[in-house]
């Protein structure tokens, strides 16, 4: 039987890891557009967010006496590398990117749902408002990107059927 805690604590490593993760996927996407200012912008703000979101968990772990997993954290940066290198390599980059991303966004969203549950049962209010706190962030986030998927679409193919003129990126 597993001490309910422990469920949260390795929840807690599991965010931690999808925020590592989430950095490193939006330092490479914000690195590569060059065509989309919008949306670069809007992923460098979230960049920011997510480094704050790690600071905040990073809070939770001191609090409990815990720390998060390296190994996790390592497996989240090598996921993200890994997507940014695939990424790359398709023509349609940044609608791909921008679909990735919301599917990237709504996995946070019921991740911290979930650990604002497990927080609550285990009488953790500390974590839970942590949690309450990065959720609208990432709620922000996905928002953002249903709304404008349509408009970067649309760029995506007039810039690709422009001649001389790059879309990918």
């Amino acid at each position: 039987m597993t001490d309910p805690k422990a469920n949260l604590v390795d929840w807690l490593r599991n965010a931690h890891a999808m925020e590592q993760q989430a950095e490193q996927m939006l330092k490479a996407q914000a690195g590569r557009i060059e065509h989309y200012p919008e949306l670069r912008q809007r992923i460098e703000q979230h960049l920011e967010e997510t480094r704050g979101q790690q600071a905040l968990l990073e809070r939770c772990f001191e609090r409990l006496g815990e720390s998060p997993s390296v190994m996790k954290d390592m497996m989240g940066k090598v996921a993200a590398f890994g997507q940014a290198i695939g990424g790359a390599a398709n023509s349609d980059e940044v609608v791909k990117g921008a679909i990735a991303s919301y599917v990237f966004e709504s996995l946070e969203i019921a991740s911290y749902t979930s650990l604002i549950a497990a927080a609550e049962a285990v009488g953790d209010t500390e974590t839970a408002n942590v949690a309450r706190q990065i959720l609208p962030q990432e709620e922000a986030m996905a928002q953002w990107l249903l709304e404008h998927i349509p408009s970067i679409t649309v760029q995506f193919m007039q810039r690709d059927a422009a001649e001389n003129t790059e879309a990918k990126k």
